[in-house]
């Protein structure tokens, strides 16, 4: 296995180039829930796209997916670099930070979510899949049930437009299971951690500010 490539990633070359760019994007980010590395949150938005069967460039749009929401990257660097459906993509499951209040940016990502086509809609169904699965590990109760307010929203919305994903029924699922959870604060899938080692040592481009302090709450 190539230092840091995850073996799923090994044939996808778009995403083998998402990854190192992301790697470095969110390098010094950690998660507020748990402590991981942020990388953590995409490499598994990525995963789930891959066993999905999505194609290259959509499994590489979840591995930077976050990367306009959480550090200095731009639409227009993301198009140089990886080409305007790549950039499409990633900006369809950003939200608007010049909307204030938490509901209605949630609203207007989730409409803006809706009108970008099924790719979109497969990746943010991803996305959703990840932060259902943490949401036990929310510590503040106004915050875990603002949260769960926007999922189920998120779900109606992915159950009207795709309603035969398996993404979907799995998002379904973690948000049925996610009650039942208790608050240690490990996941099934923490042995797989040892392919992102190398996040933990890498750091920015000369130059570089990075938005380190911003959390995954979303």
């Amino acid at each position: 296995m190539e230092r840091g490539i995850p073996r799923w990633a090994q044939a996808l070359p778009i995403t083998r180039v998402a990854l190192c760019y992301a790697r470095e994007a969110h390098a010094g980010q950690r998660r507020n829930a748990d402590g991981a590395p942020f990388i953590v949150h995409p490499l598994e938005v990525a995963s789930l796209l891959r066993h999905a069967g999505a194609p290259d460039h959509l499994i590489a749009a979840g591995m930077l997916h976050d990367v306009l929401e959480k550090t200095d990257a731009t639409e227009s660097d993301l198009r140089e670099r990886f080409g305007g459906r790549i950039a499409a993509l990633v900006s369809a499951v950003s939200e608007d930070e010049h909307i204030a209040g938490y509901t209605a940016r949630k609203a207007a990502l989730r409409d803006q979510v809706a009108g970008a086509g099924g790719q979109a809609l497969t990746l943010f169904a991803a996305d959703k899949i990840s932060k259902a699965r943490d949401l036990h590990l929310e510590a503040n109760d106004r915050s875990r049930k603002r949260r769960s307010a926007h999922y189920e929203r998120c779900l109606a919305l992915l159950q009207e437009h795709l309603p035969r994903s398996p993404l979907v029924a799995q998002f379904e699922a973690e948000l049925e299971e996610a009650p039942r959870r208790n608050l240690v604060r490990t996941r099934p899938w923490t042995r797989g951690r040892s392919e992102l080692d190398d996040s933990k040592r890498a750091t920015p481009a000369p130059g570089t500010t990075r938005r380190r302090a911003r959390a995954q709450t979303a």
